[in-house]
């Protein structure tokens, strides 16, 4: 009757630990790209306002992953990113490194930047951007833009840095990369307009999950052999 009764016990404590370490494992597992989610909400608020959907330009969303890159150390404690790049280094820089035809380069007409101490859900961390940024919900709303690139980075300080890029460019034949991007050796952080997960932007968090797993799993354990000592004793 006992081990019955151990039995019983063991059995709901394992249900309970895999339902527990589900969420996590299934999390872990989700390597998207939070760059597209930015350009989905972007594009879910204009289409709202009545303005149409921008293209989602590889491009242009590697050039923000650049320009992030360039501005890596200026993120401050209250969370401003305080970096203005000059405007040849769009094109002697941001556009050169990755790899876009320079005859296909166009308007840049509108920029967000920012960056956070915490990793946030997209939806969350751009909604701060906008309250933060006086000039963001104009930009968003400009009629001009016509495409839209977006870049994540996660510098050794923990900060992530956003940045978003609007052009008034043609669709789908601005800012094209040479071999279709071949060329681009992407060691951390992530843009949009590719299905390439995020490298360095992820890694805290599927770390913490891992650990997370491994933390409850060794509680789950011990908390068996515990209940299952106990149980002889008596």
């Amino acid at each position: 009757m006992k081990l019955g009764r151990i039995c019983c016990c063991h059995f709901h404590l394992i249900l309970l630990l895999g339902q527990l370490l589900l969420p996590a494992l299934v999390s872990s597992k989700k390597h998207g790209n939070p760059a597209n989610d930015i350009v989905d909400i972007i594009n879910v608020n204009r289409t709202a306002l009545k303005l149409p959907a921008l293209n989602n330009s590889p491009g242009l969303g590697c050039m923000a992953l650049q320009y992030a890159e360039e501005c890596r150390d200026n993120c401050t404690g209250s969370n401003t990113l305080n970096c203005q790049l000059p405007e040849d280094d769009f094109t002697e820089v941001l556009a050169a490194n990755c790899g876009v035809e320079l005859p296909t380069f166009s308007t840049i007409s509108g920029q967000i930047a920012w960056c956070e101490s915490n990793h946030l859900k997209p939806s969350e961390s751009f909604s701060r951007a906008l309250i933060l940024d006086k000039k963001s919900p104009y930009l968003l709303r400009n009629r001009t833009h016509t495409e839209v690139g977006v870049g994540l980075l996660r510098t050794h300080k923990g900060h992530f840095l956003w940045c978003v890029l609007f052009s008034s460019g043609q669709k789908n034949s601005s800012f094209v990369l040479e071999d279709l991007g071949q060329g681009i050796k992407q060691k951390e952080g992530c843009f949009s307009g590719t299905n390439i997960s995020c490298s360095g932007a992820h890694k805290m968090m599927n770390g913490a999950v891992l650990w997370y797993s491994i933390t409850l799993l060794v509680f789950a354990i011990a908390l068996l052999e515990f209940i299952f000592d106990a149980r002889i004793t008596s």
